[in-house]
C-alpha cells in the first residue's frame, strides 16, 4: 500500500502535516481522512455515550427531580452547542489554510503555543489516560459481574478481570488507525442501545417489584455533603456529556469537512437524548436516593435477590463490555497519534518493519501500564470525578466558547458573544467548585483505599 492511499493525501495548506520534506507520521498514519459524516457520528457516539451513563440515577440523588432533569437539559444543549463551535473554528481555520487535526494544534493557533504545550495537551491527554484506565477498570468489573451471576462463591479476584480485559485490548489497540474502528464504533453504537434498554427496562420492572424498597426522594446527610452532593453530581453529568477530542473525531473526515460534524452530532445526540434521559429518569424513579453509582449495582444487589432475570443483567454487561473495548480505542487516538509522530517515518510504508515494530511495542506499553493502574487502583472512579471536573469543564465547556470568540471576533454587543462569555464564566466558576467537591470526595472515601482490592 502506497504512503498517499494511506494518508489519503497530503492536505495542502495544512500547518499540522510538516512539510514534504518531514512528514508528521503520526498525523499520516493514525488521523488519515478517509471518513464520511457517518462514520463521525459513530466516533463520537461511541466517545459521549459511554457506560458512565449508568451513574446519572446517582447523580440525580444529590439533586433531585428538577434541577437533574434541568442539569441534563443543559447539559446536551451547551455541548452540542460548543462541539459545534469547535468545529466551525476549525472549517474557518481550514478556510484560512491551516487544517488542524489536533485539539492542541488549534488552541496553539488560536491561544498561543504557551496555552497549547502547558494547558490543553496536558489536560487532554489526562483526559484520555483516564478514560483509558476506567475503561479498563469498569470493562474488568463487567467481567467479574458476569461470573458472579453464575459462580457467587467464585474465587476470581477482579484485577484478574481487569487483566483479562486488558489483554483483550493489547491485540485490538492495534487497529492501524482512528478511522479503522468505524465499524467497531458502530457497534459500539447498537451495543449502548442495548444496555440502556435493558436498564431503563430493568429499573422500570424492579420499580414495581415488591422485593424493592421503599422509594424515597429526600436529601440525606449535612449540610456540606449536600452542598458537595450537589456540584459533585454536576461534575458526573459534566463527564458524562464529555468528549475533549472533537478535533481529532474531524481529522477523520475525508476534506471537505464543511458540514459533516454538524450531521454527525446530530446522530450522537439523538442516541444522547434517548439513552441519558431514560436511564437516569426510571433510574432515580425506581431506586430514589438508594440509587448506586452504577445502575445494574440496585438491580442485582450484593447478597440479595436479583430484581432482574439473570439474562438481562449478563446481556447488559456483554454489550457494556464490547462498547469499552470501543471508548478505550477512541481515547487512545490521540496518545497513539504522538506516540507514532515521535516514533514513526512517514517516508516508509504504514505497516513496514520501521513502523510496525515501534508501533507495537509502545502501544503494548501504553495499555500495559493503563491496565496495571486500573488493577492497582479499583477505586479509581472517585479520581475519575476530579479528572472530569479538571478536563471535561474546560475542555467541553470553556475553551471552545473562547476559542470562537477570538476567531470569529463577533461584536461586543452581538447575542453569539454573550453566550459565549457567559458559557466561559459560568463553567469556570461550576469547574473549580467540581474539582473541590472530587477532592474532598477523594479524602471522605481515602481510608476505604486498598491496592488491588476486590471491589
Amino acid at each position: 500500500m502506497g504512503n498517499d492511499a494511506e494518508s489519503g493525501g497530503l492536505r495542502k495548506g495544512n500547518s499540522d502535516m510538516g512539510s514534504k520534506d518531514h512528514l508528521d507520521a503520526g498525523a499520516v498514519f493514525v488521523l488519515e481522512s478517509k471518513g464520511n459524516w457517518l462514520h463521525a457520528g459513530y466516533h463520537l457516539t461511541t466517545s459521549i455515550v459511554a457506560p458512565a451513563l449508568l451513574s446519572l440515577p446517582f447523580a440525580f440523588t444529590a439533586l433531585g427531580w428538577f434541577a437533574g432533569i434541568l442539569c441534563l437539559i443543559v447539559g446536551a444543549a451547551v455541548t452540542f452547542f460548543s462541539y459545534n463551535l469547535i468545529s466551525i473554528v476549525l472549517e474557518r481555520l481550514e478556510l484560512e489554510g491551516n487544517r488542524h487535526l489536533r485539539f492542541r494544534d488549534m488552541a496553539r493557533d488560536v491561544l498561543g503555543p504557551r496555552w497549547a504545550r502547558f494547558t490543553v495537551a496536558p489536560i487532554q491527554f489526562a483526559l484520555c489516560l483516564g478514560a483509558v484506565i476506567f475503561s479498563i477498570l469498569v470493562g474488568g468489573q463487567s467481567l467479574k459481574f458476569i461470573y458472579s451471576i453464575y459462580h457467587p462463591n467464585g474465587a476470581m479476584k477482579l484485577y484478574e478481570f481487569i487483566i483479562i480485559f486488558g489483554i483483550v485490548m493489547l491485540f485490538l489497540s492495534q487497529m492501524p488507525s482512528f478511522h479503522s474502528l468505524r465499524h467497531i464504533n458502530l457497534l459500539s453504537l447498537i451495543m449502548c442501545l442495548v444496555y440502556s434498554l435493558c436498564a431503563a427496562g430493568g429499573s422500570i420492572h424492579a420499580g414495581h417489584s415488591k422485593l424493592n424498597p421503599e422509594k424515597d426522594y429526600s436529601f440525606t446527610g449535612s449540610n456540606a455533603s449536600k452542598v458537595f452532593g450537589v456540584f459533585n453530581s454536576i461534575a458526573i453529568i459534566a463527564t458524562t456529556y464529555g468528549n475533549g477530542i472533537i478535533p481529532e473525531i474531524q481529522a477523520t473526515l475525508s476534506p471537505p469537512v464543511t458540514g459533516k460534524m454538524f450531521k454527525g452530532l446530530c446522530i450522537c445526540y439523538t442516541v444522547v437524548v434517548s439513552t441519558f434521559f431514560s436511564v437516569a429518569v426510571s433510574g432515580y424513579w425506581a431506586f430514589g436516593n438508594g440509587s448506586a453509582g452504577n445502575i445494574f449495582s440496585n438491580l442485582a444487589p450484593a447478597g440479595e435477590p436479583s430484581l432482574v432475570p439473570n439474562w438481562l443483567l449478563f446481556t447488559a454487561n456483554i454489550c457494556i463490555i464490547l462498547q469499552l473495548f470501543a471508548v478505550a480505542l477512541v481515547y487512545s487516538q490521540p496518545t497513539f497519534e504522538v506516540l507514532e509522530g515521535k516514533s514513526g517515518d512517514a517516508s516508509n510504508g504504514r505497516f513496514s518493519l520501521r513502523n510496525l515494530i515501534p508501533r507495537l511495542l509502545l502501544r503494548s506499553v501504553y495499555v500495559s501500564v493503563a491496565t496495571l493502574i486500573a488493577a492497582m487502583l479499583p477505586f479509581f472512579s472517585d479520581i475519575v470525578g476530579l479528572i472530569g471536573a479538571f478536563g471535561c469543564m474546560p475542555l467541553d465547556f470553556i475553551f471552545p466558547a473562547i476559542f470562537y470568540n477570538i476567531t470569529f471576533k463577533p461584536s461586543k454587543r452581538s447575542l453569539i458573544f454573550w453566550i459565549n462569555t457567559l458559557i466561559a464564566v459560568i463553567f469556570s466558576f461550576v469547574g473549580l467548585l467540581a474539582c473541590i467537591a472530587a477532592i474532598r470526595q477523594i479524602v471522605v472515601d481515602a481510608n476505604s483505599y486498598k491496592l488491588f482490592a476486590n471491589l
